[in-house]
């Protein structure tokens, strides 16, 4: 099933819109393209491409780029409330961790959602079924 198929795949469009919100808040644009998938019962995670600010891409072009890793970690924990209240309204489900990564030669961000255990060992949640 794809994003586009479906009510299912609707949690997963809606935290993509919110991931690309979020980027364009808290750091003056937002990545141009967006795709959230759950792998496995408990974890998601929203691939955002084209994301990194000008600045930071010419920081990785002058070989800088442990600059730009540390500085998203610091602004991924400064707005990490944020980040987990969008992701458990749309889900309705609690998220237990949650961890931001970049690869900064692809840019490309990887915001990351691991959720408590909801207790449906057959897959009762439909956000889950995908």
């Amino acid at each position: 099933m794809t994003e586009t198929q479906g009510h299912a795949a609707s949690p997963l469009i809606a935290v993509s819109n919110a991931m690309v919100a979020l980027h364009k808040e808290q750091f003056g644009r937002g990545p141009t393209t967006a795709r959230s998938h759950f792998a496995g019962r408990d974890t998601l995670v929203c691939v955002l491409e084209d994301a990194l600010l000008p600045a930071e891409r010419k920081m990785v072009e002058i070989g800088d780029a442990q600059r730009v890793r540390e500085t998203r970690l610091a602004f991924q924990a400064a707005t990490a409330e944020e980040f987990v209240a969008s992701v458990e309204r749309i889900v309705q489900r609690k998220v237990r961790a949650f961890g931001s990564a970049v690869d900064v030669h692809a840019n490309v961000v990887y915001e990351n959602f691991s959720f408590e255990p909801d207790g449906s060992e057959n897959g009762d949640n439909p956000a889950t079924r995908l």
